[in-house]
């Protein structure tokens, strides 16, 4: 019924929000407040937001668009709010209206963590979910990885396949219920199923399928269990033997697993948490946080044998609070929960598909028939000076927006092809994907494909040309060329790109320059040597290498990064330091890997030259004698880290800088004549450490002093090292730098898409910028007949 009403006391206006607003209880909070406010209209989710019409008093109208974004639901993330006035409708009600399709951009939620509410359901004999694996409502459940199509409705979910039971349809109706438009709410009438398939037995369903789950687990059993974004391997964290048959089957050598627990005091018992690592932990992305672990804490050594960090969660599933045991339960302390995936493959999201790939490694598979759309594993992050330092942005994370410090067309940067994210550009605004991985294998690429035309979907960016690292080499710069379609495809310089990913995160400018401090172990240079022990004078059109660590050989190439024992021996050569068997760096090399690394290094046959800061840690970990050979990637930087915080105070060791070089020869010479002395392997490692803190903050005096700058960045995998990160942060504070370090992605290979397309963009601007004053020099140069000279004879 519509009373027609108008005239100065009634005004109607039109509003739409952009954001993160589908899908996250947004229509039901905008309904409430209208009707608090006594306004009529409607509300409806469109590609382009939310979009509300409101009419009433005047000042209830302006009431109801101002409390929009302070007021907004906990898991909403407003963007803009736009309204403007249309004429007066009348009306006494305020309604939900259907989606409305159409151009525009929605930003879809990242998957979040089981509610307060949802958790309290499941724990309660008398609710309808009691126990349900699958509980969600709008403030908790999966969001981007069910997500198949927008605006955000149950048909653009992989959900479109459970059809609603009358009473989950009773609350998605209900404006009042916390699950109206829950798109995917369900309970176990209606919604996916728990199956657990054990090999040669029958598939068991539902509860009974948990309850022999968690027997599996108690009996020592590897179980892979589905969660949001992909499968887990799961055993259990307390028992030995169960951890290593895990780590064997895995083949991952030495590297740490991630656990799981129910809560945080749970998390008490295996590692120290200060306040910044305990609101990490807590934080509804539920991250793997890095964190000091307890001497005494009851998961196994082989969980992560030669790190002094543990990695731990918080269950963030129903299904991850139900294997741990509710109330009652007989529990399970800690889980380890591991990607389910072969080394270096992206994780396994398809049911069918785990049972292949995951053959080898499970004893049994407990899954939900909920299909995943698109993978996305577990966020790693950090405390760091009471700053988070992430190390892998995935689940929780993405696909909330960066923001961008100038415009950007629409760009697509396809990262590097360690630790692979890409990045999608548009405006103001920058999206990151979730992890994809190492792209060596035809799987990553496959997933790299299906994560690109997944993010173009949820943000409508359609790229215009593509950014890639400079390596000629490198797999994700080939699918670029392979997928440009006649696009242009740009390379961006590797430690370029790591400069910038750091000023977008802090704000700077378009034409702001900084002091680049980049430490990595791989980046292709300019000249085609291996860079990573660089400083930069950079900006984000250009860069000027100011200082760099001398070339040394990187013998063997990838066998030089796995074997840190042949990069110590380049060193000690490099250095003039006999290969001397007193040194633990040369006893772990067998006469015939001494003979070829000898001939290798005379002849340069097989060498690259680097700069790597990363080799060095790996060769200065090799003669300390804390790792030779590396299972996993950064075993020996991190092991050398770990040493290094037992050490306390020490006096550095001393680079020789000569101009530009930075020769770590002396550093070496002197590790070298440490361990031959006894120094214990602890001393040596704080003794190197402190010297690269000692050398950044004297050659980043020494640019401030020619160049003024006195903004210094740091970044490049190294910088995943909180020991050293903290370290140069302090020196250089306490020499009135201002230091700009990573915290909203990694310091690593996985944030160098978000440089490329600061990069690109920042190009693409000035091409316009030039091209439109061009335009405009050649206009003013033409002065007309009986004119006198004009300002564009003068520039002619």
């Amino acid at each position: 019924m519509h009373v027609a009403v108008s005239g100065p006391s009634r005004a109607r206006r039109r509003v739409v929000v952009r954001g993160v607003v589908q899908g996250v209880g947004f229509r039901p909070f905008v309904y409430a407040l209208a009707r608090s406010l006594g306004l009529s209209g409607g509300v409806w989710n469109t590609g382009d937001g939310v979009v509300a019409e409101v009419e009433g008093d005047p000042r209830s109208v302006a009431t109801f668009v101002a409390r929009l974004a302070p007021d907004a639901p906990p898991l909403a993330v407003v963007v803009d709010v736009t309204d403007t006035a249309v004429p007066v409708q009348g009306g006494t009600t305020f309604t939900i209206a259907p989606s409305r399709g159409g151009p525009g951009r929605t930003f879809v939620s990242p998957d979040v963590s089981v509610c307060d509410d949802c958790l309290a359901e499941l724990r309660d004999p008398a609710d309808r979910r009691y126990r349900h694996p699958f509980i969600t409502c709008t403030s908790c459940g999966p969001r981007f990885t069910v997500t198949t199509g927008l605006p955000y409705d149950r048909e653009h979910t992989t959900m479109t396949g459970f059809p609603l039971c009358d009473a989950c349809a009773r609350e998605y109706g209900d404006p009042a219920d916390r699950r109206f438009h829950a798109q995917t709410v369900c309970c176990r009438e209606c919604g996916p199923r728990l199956h657990l398939a054990v090999p040669g037995r029958p598939t068991l369903v539902g509860e009974t399928a948990l309850a022999e789950a968690r027997g599996l687990l108690r009996d020592g059993a590897v179980v892979a269990v589905k969660g949001i974004g992909g499968y887990h391997l799961a055993c259990d964290a307390t028992a030995p033997d169960a951890v290593e048959t895990l780590r064997k089957r895995k083949r991952r050598g030495d590297k740490p697993f991630a656990l799981m627990v129910a809560d945080a005091a749970a998390a008490d018992r295996l590692v120290h948490l200060d306040d910044a690592e305990r609101a990490l932990l807590t934080a509804r992305s539920r991250p793997v946080v890095l964190a000091r672990r307890r001497t005494r804490g009851p998961a196994a050594d082989a969980v992560a044998p030669g790190n002094d960090d543990l990695g731990v969660m918080l269950a963030y599933t129903p299904l991850h609070h139900l294997l741990l045991g509710l109330p009652g339960d007989d529990h399970l302390p800690v889980l380890v929960m591991t990607s389910g995936n072969l080394t270096g493959e992206p994780i396994v999201t398809d049911d069918t598909d785990a049972r292949t790939r995951l053959g080898g490694l499970a004893d049994a598979w407990l899954y939900g028939d909920r299909p995943i759309h698109v993978p996305c594993d577990d966020t790693v992050t950090r405390a760091v000076d009471g700053a988070e330092a992430p190390v892998r942005r995935s689940r929780g994370q993405a696909p909330l927006p960066i923001a961008l410090p100038f415009d950007s067309p629409p760009l697509l940067g396809v990262g590097g092809d360690l630790k692979n994210t890409l990045c999608l550009a548009e405006g103001r605004l920058a999206w990151m994907s979730a992890h994809v991985g190492d792209m060596d294998d035809l799987a990553t690429l496959a997933a790299f494909t299906t994560a690109e035309a997944h993010l173009e979907l949820l943000t409508g960016v359609a790229p215009t040309a593509l950014a890639t690292d400079r390596h000629p080499a490198y797999r994700s710069r080939r699918w670029a060329l392979d997928h440009a379609d006649g696009r242009p495809v740009e390379g961006v310089q590797h430690h370029h790109a790591h400069v910038a990913s750091t000023m977008v995160e802090h704000g700077l400018g378009p034409e702001a320059t900084v002091l680049g401090v980049v430490f990595d172990g791989t980046g292709y240079g300019d000249d085609g040597a291996v860079w990573g022990g660089e400083l930069l004078v950079a900006g984000y059109g250009d860069f000027d290498r100011a200082a760099h660590l001398a070339y040394v050989a990187l013998p063997g190439g990838d066998a030089g990064v796995r074997n840190p024992c042949r990069m110590a021996l380049s060193h000690l050569r490099s250095a003039g330091v006999a290969w001397d068997d007193a040194l633990p760096c040369v006893r772990a090399c067998a006469d015939d890997e001494l003979a070829l690394l000898d001939r290798q290094l005379d002849t340069g046959l097989g060498c690259a030259p680097t700069s790597s800061m990363g080799r060095l840690f790996d060769a200065v970990a090799s003669i300390a004698g804390i790792c030779h050979r590396a299972g996993y990637d950064a075993q020996a930087a991190m092991e050398l880290e770990a040493r290094a915080r037992s050490a306390g105070s020490v006096d550095g060791y001393r680079f020789a800088v000569q101009g530009e070089l930075l020769d770590a020869a002396p550093v070496v010479a002197a590790a070298a004549d440490d361990v031959r002395t006894g120094v214990p392997p602890a001393v040596v490692a704080a003794r190197f450490q402190r010297a690269v803190v000692d050398l950044v903050v004297a050659v980043t005096e020494r640019l401030r002093d020619e160049t003024g700058l006195r903004v210094a960045t740091l970044s490049g995998g190294v910088f995943l090292n909180a020991y050293l990160t903290s370290a140069c942060a302090a020196a250089l504070t306490a020499r009135r730098f201002e230091v700009l370090r990573h915290h909203a992605v990694p310091a690593s290979d996985a944030g160098i898409a978000l440089g490329q397309v600061a990069v690109l963009a920042h190009r693409h601007n000035r091409d316009a910028g030039r091209a439109r004053h061009d335009v405009r020099r050649e206009g003013s140069s033409h002065v007309p007949s009986g004119s006198g000279p004009g300002p564009g004879h003068q520039r002619a």
